[in-house]
């Protein structure tokens, strides 16, 4: 029987990149899948496809996680179409390279709004929806919480903070048996990076960082995708409050 059988999964920022990764991971593994999206629809549109022309179940439901008015909605209509929910995915985030002297206060808040106060809201609406076993919520964070890359002092600033909300919300909510870890990627091909110009196109910081990097490859959404799933299901039973650096070995 799939890992994940019966279960109800929530993947915030699933319309591409990583989080379709784990969406799809999941669903393989034989959740039902809630695929969240901000603005791309055909996106979010697209990775349902995918999950339910393979036997799986999926919904698209839109909303921004950093507003609470819409988290309360995306949680709302998860409950009218799956029922209850045990797994929540907290993988949308933004971020910019920006140099010290060009730091806004506009880009600080678009990050930490999105990147730390969007996983606290969806997980204090989830509590709403989880049964009466618990749940099991995984966090995407970023090696750049420890690696500190120069031009990202805002997005490596909201990533530490969303390690520290790991492991506060992991002792507090233990009582409701509700797991809280987080997954680190390093180095990962998706739209986003490729977009940026950072993998995938030969340049030179990915070749450093290829170089530094024990595995020697760039990451992809499915090497991401099967540690979550991991820690979606009953086999990562005794973890809480684990922060895993999913980097290859790149520190």
């Amino acid at each position: 029987m799939s890992k994940l059988q019966g279960k109800v999964a929530l993947v915030t920022g699933a319309s591409k990149g990583i989080g379709a990764g784990i969406a799809k991971e999941l669903a393989a593994a034989g959740a039902a899948v809630v695929v969240n999206y901000a603005t791309d629809r055909p996106g979010a549109e697209a990775v349902v496809r995918e999950i339910t022309s393979a036997g799986g179940k999926a919904a698209a439901v839109s909303g921004d996680v950093s507003k609470s008015a819409d988290v309360v909605r995306m949680l709302a209509e998860v409950g009218r179409t799956f029922g209850a929910l045990d797994v929540v995915v907290n993988n949308a985030g933004v971020y910019a390279p920006v140099a010290l002297e060009v730091v806004t206060e506009d880009e600080f808040h678009r990050e930490f709004n999105t990147n730390v106060l969007g996983p606290l809201l969806v997980v204090r609406e989830a509590l709403k929806y989880f049964g009466t076993t618990g749940g099991s919520v995984i966090n995407i964070g970023s090696g750049a919480s420890r690696m500190c890359p120069p031009g990202y002092s805002i997005y490596s600033a909201s990533k530490s903070a969303l390690d520290a909300v790991t492991g506060v919300l992991a002792k507090e909510l233990a009582h409701r048996n509700v797991r809280v870890n987080s997954v680190n990627p390093g180095a990962t091909l998706s739209e986003g990076t490729k977009g940026a110009g950072l993998y995938g196109v030969g340049s030179e910081f990915e070749k450093q960082l290829v170089a530094a990097t024990p595995l020697g490859r760039v990451g992809t959404p499915a090497d991401i995708a099967k540690v979550v799933a991991f820690l979606a299901s009953d086999d990562s039973g005794w973890l809480t409050g684990e922060i895993i650096l999913a980097s290859g070995g790149l520190r």
